[in-house]
């Protein structure tokens, strides 16, 4: 679940010890192993609130709980974003179209620590105009996590992201980030897709983090829906959502979401 821009200190730094990340690391395991279950439910036909009560159904499984359900007054475990829903969709008994393209976010509270996981999947055939959206975020969060080492700063992050997503002629989201990540879903420091380099919180040795390019077709401009939840993107266009968990290493960062 992707954190708001406004209102943050944007400078607190946790550190995590090994007890710590290594708690982490098993809520990140149960979430990268429910969205490997929803990219085996996913088809035209099935409904959002379907995969929800599925994903909440294993994620209780594990032994842990679904982190966003009651966060904020959020009233599922997953946010499901269907083409022009940036995040935080709610599921619904809507039948997903051949076509579409789903962002499905996740978030899991297991002895005390959560792990944050998103994915962005097509459903049934879907144009080369979304598939390569949705490959480009990907590669997004992939260089963003390389940027993460010690010794760098968040700006060199959000700048991988956002020089990634503008040379491709994609609009960057703005006003939602990703976040630190541990006793609480949501912690410092904000993690931004956009900046400067050596701007910023320090990256150091201990840090967890949720990383999470929101990347839109068209305009990065942003609307929230009646609901006071889905965001959408202002032209309508499809946006993709890819989001991982990760901890800052002496040998550089480790995704802790990775599921195969």
């Amino acid at each position: 679940m992707a954190e708001s821009r406004a209102g943050s200190g944007f400078r607190v730094v946790y550190l995590r010890s090994s007890d710590e990340i290594e708690k982490i690391r098993q809520s990140s395991r149960i979430v990268a192993q429910t969205l490997q279950r929803m990219a085996d439910m996913i088809e035209p036909g099935v409904t959002t609130r379907q995969l929800d009560i599925e994903a909440e159904k294993f994620i209780r499984s594990q032994g842990a709980v679904p982190s966003f359900k009651g966060l904020y007054g959020f009233p599922a475990s997953l946010c499901v974003s269907v083409d022009s829903e940036v995040v935080h969709g709610i599921p619904r008994d809507r039948p997903l179209e051949s076509g579409q393209i789903v962002g499905i976010d996740v978030g899991a509270l297991k002895d005390g620590y959560h792990g944050d996981h998103a994915r962005t999947f097509a459903v049934g055939v879907v144009d080369d105009d979304r598939i390569r959206l949705m490959q480009s975020t990907k590669e997004c969060l992939d260089l963003g996590v390389k940027a993460a080492v010690a010794g760098a700063t968040i700006g060199d992050i959000g700048r991988a992201v956002q020089t990634h997503a503008e040379e491709a002629g994609y609009g960057v989201v703005r006003e939602l980030v990703g976040h630190g990540i541990g006793a609480q879903l949501h912690e410092e420091p904000q993690v931004p897709n956009y900046g400067n380099p050596g701007e910023g919180p320090l990256l150091q040795q201990g840090m967890c983090l949720a990383l999470e390019p929101m990347i839109n077709m068209g305009t990065a401009d942003i609307v929230t829906e009646e609901d006071g939840w889905t965001v959408k993107t202002a032209d309508g266009l499809p946006s993709a959502h890819f989001e991982h968990t990760i901890v800052i290493t002496a040998y550089g960062p480790e995704v802790l979401t990775q599921y195969e």
